[in-house]
C-alpha cells in the first residue's frame, strides 16, 4: 500500500495513495490518513479538499510501508505453517569503522546463515543492508509467502514500518522500501538486542566475525 505526506489542520498525516500516486479517493471524496506509521496505528478519514502539500518535494514521492496493518494486541500473532523466519543484525566497530551483518533465514528444517564484511560505515547502514541481505535472499518464487523478519534496530524499523523520513543513507533506504514492496505478507518483528534471543545473539556473532575476518561466508 503506498503512501504520501500531506498536511492536515498544520499537521503532518500519512495519506493512503493510488497507483498514480494521489490520494485514493472514495465515494465521498475522502482519503484514509493516519497520524502514525505503526502496526495498529489508527486509521482515520478526512476530506482531500482539507489536505494541504508540506512543501517539501520529497514527500510527494509514494513510499511503502510494509507490515503496517498488522494487528497491535501487545504479542505477536501466530505463525503462519509456510512463513520463512529471518534474523538479521548489523554490527559496527567505532561507528563509523568496520561494518558486518549476520543473518539467518529459517523455512521449516532447512537453514541458512549469511555473514558479510561491508567495509567501512555506521552502524546504521550495517542494520539496514543486513535486511536487504536477508530480503534479497529470498527467491523470487517464494516473495508471497509469509516473511517474518526480526531486527533489533529501531532505526531500521521507523524507516520501514513508520514512515520516518531519512536524513541519511537515502538511497539505501529507497532501495530497501522498494525490496520490501515486493514481499506483500512482509512482517517485521522488534527484538530486543543482546538479551539472549538465540538467533539475534547468532546474527551479530556473524556480523562481528565478518569484520574480525574481513571475509563473507554463506552456508
Amino acid at each position: 500500500m503506498p503512501w504520501i505526506k500531506r498536511t492536515l489542520r498544520g499537521n503532518e498525516v500519512f495519506v493512503k495513495a493510488n497507483s498514480g500516486g494521489q490520494p485514493d479517493l472514495d465515494a465521498r471524496k475522502r482519503v484514509e490518513i493516519r497520524y502514525k506509521l505503526s502496526p495498529g496505528a489508527k486509521a482515520y478519514h478526512a476530506y482531500a479538499a482539507n489536505l494541504e502539500p508540506t512543501g517539501d518535494p520529497a514527500d510527494e514521492r509514494p513510499f511503502e510501508a510494509a507490515g503496517l496493518d498488522l494487528p497491535n494486541t501487545g504479542s505477536a500473532p501466530p505463525l503462519e505453517k509456510d512463513a520463512i523466519i529471518i534474523y538479521t543484525d548489523g554490527a559496527c566497530t567505532g561507528n563509523p569503522g568496520p561494518m558486518g551483518i549476520g543473518v539467518v533465514i529459517s523455512d521449516g528444517a532447512q537453514r541458512r546463515e549469511l555473514s558479510e564484511f561491508l567495509g567501512e560505515g555506521t552502524n546504521n547502514i550495517a542494520e539496514l543492508t543486513a535486511i536487504a541481505r536477508a530480503l534479497e535472499a529470498i527467491s523470487p518464487g517464494d516473495r508471497n509467502r509469509p516473511i517474518v523478519l526480526h531486527t533489533d534496530s529501531g532505526y531500521s524499523l521507523g524507516l520501514l514500518t513508520k514512515g520516518w523520513k531519512p536524513k541519511a543513507n537515502t538511497e539505501l533506504v529507497a532501495y530497501l522500501r522498494r525490496l520490501a514492496a515486493q514481499f506483500p505478507r512482509l512482517r517485521f518483528v522488534k527484538v530486543k538486542g543482546h538479551a539472549g534471543v538465540p538467533e539475534n545473539e547468532r546474527c551479530d556473532v556473524l556480523g562481528r566475525r565478518a569484520i574480525a575476518t574481513r571475509k563473507s561466508t554463506s552456508a
